[in-house]
């Protein structure tokens, strides 16, 4: 029996272990599939937005900067062509353009500067000693004079700090010379300062030889051979951007944004933290992580206790089903016992009726006037009765069992069931007797009939009486 229930046990166990399974790869398998393809496919539209923005914001500001820088030449190529050599190399008259060029752009002008073909500046308006100043070595004075535009690279210079200027050659008597003006650095570099985005984010300027020409952020470690490499790979086309996904020296991942100034000779980069551009992304990602794994934790506990409930009443199911088959089992044995009465009671009914016929031939013989003398004779008379009434009864019996043992009967038909009722009692009266119990009976008169299979009625009330023998037993 131990054994039989610990093989139902494990049984069940498995049973339950296939249905959580099947129920979770059911029920979870479509949703992480639809989450990771939103997943996927909200990540490669943010990162097309991205991109998009970052090389909207450094296009627009690098047409600001060639702008910027373009406007300015302008502005000395109107001096040198409207005054000429003559009128700028005058300084008196060179200090009233430069205050008038700072009243209309501010300190975007430091100073101006007029030098002849020889390199010697012949007269100078600004803040510095320069007075005279020879400039014939100087690189941006040779590359000047080799074109009638020019805009130099950041540099120090003779005073000493970072500059860059702006240049127009012009022709006088035959003779080339400079029109010069130089740019407030910090007015150029807060240009580029104010393209700063997230935390990390910010934008700078080198040349091509990887010098800096704006100043970077403070506690920023620049990668020069990133820089150099970006420079190297990809040469101007119009208004190209270029976008690189790398990791820098310390092994950070960065995005870079590139683009090309001052007609490939300066390139702008955009650097940001690959995380802190996708801080948003990261954080929504978090919250559907979180959320995927809290519903699957739900699904998986909704599971596992709906198959608990379903094992359950699947044992329950089991239970009353060998319950019944023990029912019908013992239905069987009864109804091979009612066979086996049947077949009994009419054996018995046989012999019975012969012994009734035989105790009625030997009360007639009685009758007869040799007997009538007969000392014995009352005593003879008063057996055969008793072997009548004896016989009789045992025809009743007989008569009950092979009515009980019949076949059911389902047809309905007109049943009293007061008298069904008596029968059935008197059927069970011994049964009574020897469990010392008393059936007292209270059975309303003049009861109509009732429409119904008697057989079935009969089993209903016997069952009753039994049971009702069963408890007070």
């Amino acid at each position: 029996m131990k054994k039989r229930q610990k093989s139902r046990n494990h049984h069940y166990r498995r049973l339950s272990r296939a249905m959580v399974l099947t129920m979770l790869l059911v029920s979870l398998t479509p949703m992480f599939l639809v989450s990771l393809t939103i997943l996927c496919q909200f990540h490669a539209s943010y990162k097309a937005k991205i991109y998009d923005h970052l090389s909207e914001l450094v296009l627009k500001h690098s047409q600001g900067i060639d702008i910027f820088l373009n406007e300015k030449l302008a502005d000395i190529s109107f001096l040198a062509e409207t005054f000429g050599f003559e009128n700028l190399s005058n300084e008196a008259f060179l200090r009233h353009t430069l205050k008038t060029l700072r009243s209309h752009y501010g300190r975007v002008f430091v100073d101006l500067g007029v030098i002849n073909a020889n390199g010697l500046q012949v007269a100078y308006a600004g803040p510095f000693k320069l007075d005279r100043a020879q400039y014939s070595n100087a690189e941006w004075f040779r590359k000047a004079m080799k074109i009638k535009y020019f805009i130099s690279d950041v540099f120090l210079g003779l005073r000493g700090l970072p500059h860059f200027i702006v240049a127009v050659k012009e022709n006088w008597n035959g003779e080339p010379w400079i029109l010069r003006a130089t740019i407030d650095f910090g007015t150029f570099n807060r240009l580029v300062e104010n393209i700063h985005v997230g935390k990390t984010g910010f934008a700078f300027i080198f040349n091509t030889e990887g010098e800096l020409q704006t100043k970077p952020p403070m506690d920023t470690i620049l990668d020069n051979n990133m820089y150099m490499e970006l420079m190297k790979d990809r040469k101007p086309k119009g208004n190209r951007v270029n976008i690189v996904i790398e990791h820098n020296t310390s092994g950070k991942k960065k995005i870079y944004v590139s683009t090309y100034l001052k007609n490939g000779d300066w390139m702008m980069v955009f650097e940001q933290d690959y995380s802190d551009a996708f801080s948003d992304f990261n954080r929504t990602r978090r919250v559907a992580v979180m959320i995927i794994i809290f519903g699957g934790l739900g699904i998986t506990m909704t599971v596992i206790i709906l198959t608990g409930k379903m094992i359950n009443r699947i044992v329950k199911a089991d239970e009353e089903k060998e319950q019944m088959n023990k029912q019908i089992m013992q239905a069987g044995k009864l109804a091979s016992v009612g066979e086996l009465a049947a077949g009994i009671a009419h054996e018995i009914n046989n012999p019975v009726a012969i012994m009734m016929e035989e105790a009625g031939w030997i009360g007639d013989l009685l009758q007869e006037e040799q007997f009538q003398n007969s000392a014995n004779l009352e005593e003879l008379k008063r057996a055969v009765g008793q072997i009548r009434t004896q016989g009789k009864r045992c025809k009743e019996i007989t008569h009950k069992l092979l009515s009980f043992a019949r076949k059911t009967d389902p047809r309905v038909q007109d049943v009293d069931v007061n008298e069904l009722i008596k029968e059935l009692i008197q059927f069970s009266e011994q049964r009574a007797k020897y469990a010392r119990v008393t059936i007292n009976t209270r059975l309303q008169e003049d009861l109509p009939f009732v429409r119904a299979s008697q057989s079935e009625l009969q089993q209903v009330f016997l069952n009753l009486i039994n049971n009702a023998l069963d408890a007070m037993e």
